[in-house]
């Protein structure tokens, strides 16, 4: 499981406070602590902590650069003015979250992820919104696997969100990102990887790490090989390694659980 640490996020109010006061000794633990915990990646999202977004974003990439210089950094904005100006900037693997799948704007971010050899997210979104149905997120990710294929990005740097919602708002969402997975995984070979913004699925409910969870696991089953979500939930870091083991992933010895994290070190 590809795990993108999602704690520096602009939108929390403890993290908003750091950026705000420049505390770099903030985030530069924040970034050692999600490598530690297992993180393959981690996200960068300024949110509305700064009026100048750009230079935010440069500044905690700084940070986090400064104390781990080589693990990937997604660059987490939804501007595409923000995105084709800071990727240029940032040193090192670069997962860039992300595209909606209109023609016209994926087309622009593939072509920035092609130029910078970097990674992407793209969302069964359109102009529309949210799909409601199954059909319409397939279609969706087989849009984006079509422009990334024209365009020359490979399967192995495309990652297709296909979008959950809170539970507690729509219970028929994890039922429909399931299937659509399944579906879109079929649409080119190799695959590309899949991946959610896990922790949306819990907004605002109770039990959040056990929900969390427990979906990641059915999504494993599902095909589903990287995940936003918090890498200090050791419960869920265990539940991934678990269900990857069950889907086998992996060999089983009693301590797969300590030979799969010393796989990541």
């Amino acid at each position: 499981m590809y795990v993108i640490g999602e704690l520096i996020n602009g939108t929390t109010p403890k993290v908003k406070q750091a950026i705000q006061d420049q505390d770099a000794e903030f985030f530069q633990d924040l970034a050692r602590q999600q490598v530690a915990a297992g993180a393959d990646a981690i996200d960068v999202n300024v949110g509305p902590a700064v009026r100048d977004r750009k230079a935010g974003m440069l500044w905690l990439v700084e940070q986090i650069r400064s104390v781990e210089p080589d693990i990937p950094l997604s660059i987490d904005t939804a501007k595409w003015d923000i995105m084709k100006e800071v990727v240029p900037q940032v040193p090192g693997k670069i997962v860039m979250n992300s595209t909606k799948a209109d023609p016209e704007l994926a087309t622009e971010y593939v072509g920035l992820a092609v130029e910078h050899d970097a990674s992407l997210i793209g969302l069964t979104i359109d102009s529309e919104g949210v799909p409601s149905t199954v059909d319409k997120r397939v279609e969706l990710g087989a849009q984006l696997i079509a422009i990334a294929t024209d365009a020359g990005l490979p399967m192995d740097r495309l990652f297709i969100d296909t979008i959950i919602l809170p539970v507690n708002v729509s219970g028929k969402t994890p039922g429909i990102c399931l299937q659509a997975m399944a579906q879109i995984k079929s649409f080119s070979d190799p695959p590309p990887h899949l991946v959610l913004g896990l922790s949306n699925v819990s907004q605002k409910c109770s039990n959040r790490s056990l929900i969390n969870r427990t979906m990641l696991a059915m999504c494993v089953a599902y095909g589903m090989d990287a995940v936003i979500a918090d890498p200090l939930d050791k419960e869920l870091m265990d539940s991934a390694i678990t269900a990857e083991l069950l889907m086998e992933k992996m060999i089983y010895c009693d301590s797969f659980l300590d030979a799969a994290r010393r796989q990541k070190r």
